[in-house]
């Protein structure tokens, strides 16, 4: 269940959220919605998402060694083994 918050913003902001609502073919609760989720994302996620990206980059030889059916140049474009 959702529900109802009433904020005031200035006509102009008013506007371009329906500017931007509009070239997103979405609305403008939903920007704003979407808005408040980020606003209470951990920011140690970020952070978490580069120090694992940069652990499989430095670790991408060691994953196929071990794992070699899986290694990226033995997928076809759906992620399974190549025949």
């Amino acid at each position: 269940m959702s529900k109802s918050v009433t904020i005031r913003v200035s006509e102009e902001l008013h506007a371009q959220l329906q500017e931007r609502a509009a070239a997103e073919d979405t609305t403008v609760t939903a920007l704003i919605t979407e808005a408040a989720r980020d606003a209470l994302r951990d920011p140690r996620l970020e952070s978490a998402t580069e120090v694992f990206r940069a652990f499989v980059a430095d670790n991408a030889g060691a994953f196929d060694a071990a794992f070699p059916e899986d290694s990226p140049a033995r997928l076809d474009a759906s992620g399974q083994a190549a025949a």
